[in-house]
């Protein structure tokens, strides 16, 4: 009715991709979100916002597929252009910083993650202050790249700064409070303070069992991993 290069036909194929990676039909997936990239770029010109939009869910789409290089390519060019039209300190901007952080990370480029990873937190901190809660998810995330690097002094610190945000910021029984503190105490273990790690799974485990409903997968995995570090400590 409307044509293939009618705003309302291009947005309908890029819902479609979207669709089709949520039900993990990847090559669909790619195959409809490129098309839809292209027309964006042909329709509304390659450095149009939608076009920049498109393009990070074509490139989510290649990282939830294990093609990194592909995702990282993406992502630097859409931040690269973000950046050029939208500036460095838009939210946008951070965000497309974060997913690129988030694909070298996935890929194994530790330094690359890491380097993004304390941008997005600085400027985060800057543009909407420390208790914000995209701010403290980007310490969170520092923390988790630093934990895959294996600098556990300073990801223990960051885990610390996170919970310690979450419990002031949403109170300490709200499950994303809870998931940070699963996350501190798997980062006390490794580093050796399993009597603090064994402590705080038990009052996490204590809080999904009041607060989740049965059988949430939170409550599942922390009691899991209790489970694994009272077999692991001195007494059994």
């Amino acid at each position: 009715m409307l044509g293939p290069d009618h705003p309302g036909t291009i947005a309908a194929r890029r819902n479609l991709g979207h669709a089709l990676v949520a039900a993990n039909q990847l090559p669909d997936a790619l195959t409809v979100l490129d098309g839809a990239v292209g027309d964006y770029e042909r329709v509304r010109g390659a450095h149009h916002l939608d076009t920049l939009g498109a393009r990070e869910e074509l490139a989510a789409a290649y990282l939830a597929a294990g093609q990194f290089g592909d995702a990282i390519q993406l992502y630097r060019r859409t931040l690269a252009d973000r950046e050029r039209i939208q500036g460095s300190q838009s939210l946008d901007t951070m965000t497309t910083r974060q997913q690129l952080a988030d694909a070298y990370l996935a890929d194994g480029r530790l330094k690359d993650a890491l380097s993004h990873y304390k941008r997005v937190l600085s400027d985060r901190e800057r543009a909407l202050g420390p208790d914000h809660l995209d701010t403290i998810a980007a310490r969170g995330n520092l923390g988790s790249a630093y934990h895959s690097a294996g600098k556990m002094a300073s990801a223990v610190q960051l885990y610390e700064q996170a919970c310690d945000s979450y419990q002031r910021v949403l109170g300490p029984d709200h499950p994303d409070t809870l998931a940070r503190c699963a996350n501190l105490a798997s980062a006390y273990y490794s580093v050796g303070r399993l009597t603090d790690a064994l402590t705080l799974l038990r009052d996490t485990v204590s809080r999904c069992d009041r607060i989740l409903p049965p059988g949430d997968p939170l409550t599942v995995a922390v009691r899991e991993s209790l489970t694994n570090l009272a077999g692991a400590s001195p007494g059994g």
